[in-house]
């Protein structure tokens, strides 16, 4: 009888070098020694200089001449300034001969350099603590001495300030690792600062920490605001755009309507009308019936799903006088002044002229209260001249300015640009505001066919 052999085959996940799934201690050992490679292994030495600081703040702006250029300095002052407390502090300590000026340039030289190279002249500092702290000190403390303890500190904020929060706990737990070293090997004969330098630059790496975390905050905060306000202003255009659009939709149908159904109509008003008229009739209303539906087709897309259309025509210029009526009962002073020979405008010149002299006037009502203002309409050649001017409110006024978000210009604008013409908004010398516009207006006979 033939032997059977059995074999016991090892799982996938337990073979001899197969790839096993690392746990999230391992994963999270990794991230961490990535991190400090990150932040103070590569490019520790890569130059980095400290930029000038802009002049701001109340008392630098009040500094002028030199004295402001010299205040964009005023960082690398302070630095310098703590640098040189540092090497004084060591000079003064060390007894010996040379030692002392020895001394000062090892504990002076790491502080210079965080303004050049910040990363590298954190491990500088350890060095040069190393160093100074070998000297020996009258005051016999372990591994920093007086002055290479403030040394130490000011690199650490230094580098803090310059990097970012996740650098700064790097920093402080090297510099825990390295004075526990230093206290374990030095213990029995020098009496250590190790836990003085951890509570100090602890409380002063979380300040600068916190200073970051503010600083990004704000940082982020002006970015949604600049965005939110791009967005109001995107979305106020698009708004006027369709209003705008609205309104030309109801005024181009009405004609358009009118043209299609004289149209109809005409070959009935001449008696035996010829086969051409009534032919080139027939055309003329299908060509008018065909160019409404594109109309409202294209133009109708833009009406909200609660937009009526409205029972009364759209204001024209002959109803300038009402509006001035209606601004002169809420308590604003205007005059109005015509030039030129009136004459009937394309109905859109007419609705964008109402509504640009409306808004004009609200907004002085919104932000001069109780103002002069002045309406001038010039009819001129090639066009429709618009100039609406305000005076500087009255003072003391009972009435105070309301804010506004500057939608008004911005509706006028797209008015004007719509129908090509030119428009300025401008605050007067006198303390008040005008708004110059023109209009194009084609002659008639000048459009091609």
């Amino acid at each position: 009888m033939p032997q059977t052999t059995q074999t016991h085959s090892t799982p996938p996940d337990r073979r001899p070098g197969a790839h096993q799934p690392r746990s999230p201690e391992f994963r999270a050992a990794a991230d961490a020694l990535r991190g400090l490679r990150q932040d103070l292994f590569r490019n520790a030495f890569a130059y980095r200089p400290l930029p000038p600081k802009e002049p701001d703040g109340f008392l630098i702006r009040r500094l002028t001449g030199r004295k402001r250029e010299y205040a964009t300095w005023r960082w690398h002052a302070v630095v310098v300034a703590l640098g040189a407390l540092a090497a004084l502090v060591v000079s003064v300590d060390e007894s010996s001969d040379g030692m002392g000026l020895l001394g000062a340039a090892f504990v002076l030289t790491p502080v210079l350099l965080t303004l050049v190279r910040p990363v590298g002249a954190f491990w500088l500092s350890l060095l040069s603590s190393s160093l100074v702290g070998a000297m020996g000190t009258v005051y016999g403390m372990w591994p920093w001495l007086p002055g290479s303890f403030i040394s130490h500190l000011t690199v650490m904020v230094v580098v803090a300030v310059r990097t970012r929060p996740r650098t700064a706990a790097w920093m402080w737990l090297v510099t825990a690792a390295y004075g526990f070293l230093a206290e374990t090997v030095f213990t029995d004969s020098h009496p250590t600062d190790v836990e003085s330098m951890l509570v100090f630059s602890a409380f002063a790496l979380l300040a600068v920490s916190l200073w970051h975390i503010r600083r990004q905050a704000e940082r982020e905060v002006t970015a949604q605001q600049t965005v939110t306000e791009h967005e109001r202003s995107r979305r106020t255009l698009l708004e006027e755009r369709t209003t705008i659009a609205r309104e030309l939709h109801d005024v181009v149908a009405h004609h358009m309507s009118v043209v299609a159904i004289q149209a109809e109509a005409a070959p009935y008003r001449v008696e035996n009308p010829p086969p051409e008229l009534e032919k080139a009739f027939a055309t003329i209303r299908e060509n008018a019936v065909a160019a409404l539906t594109e109309l409202r087709r294209v133009l109708g897309v833009v009406r909200a799903e609660d937009y009526e259309a409205p029972d009364a025509p759209q204001p024209t210029l002959a109803d300038l006088d009402g509006l001035l009526s209606n601004v002169r009962e809420a308590g604003l002073g205007v005059d109005k002044t015509v030039t030129g020979a009136i004459r009937e405008l394309p109905p859109g010149v007419e609705l964008s002229a109402y509504r640009i002299i409306q808004e004009a006037l609200s907004n002085t009502l919104r932000h001069s209260p109780g103002a002069e203002a002045k309406v001038e309409v010039s009819y001129v050649l090639g066009g429709l001249g618009l100039r609406i001017v305000n005076g500087p409110p009255p003072q003391p006024s009972l009435v105070k300015p309301s804010p506004g978000a500057g939608h008004g210009i911005t509706g006028m604008r797209e008015r004007v640009s719509m129908l090509g013409g030119e428009m300025t908004a401008e605050a007067t010398e006198a303390g008040g505001y005008e708004v110059a516009v023109f209009l194009p207006v084609q002659a008639t006979g000048e459009s091609g066919a």
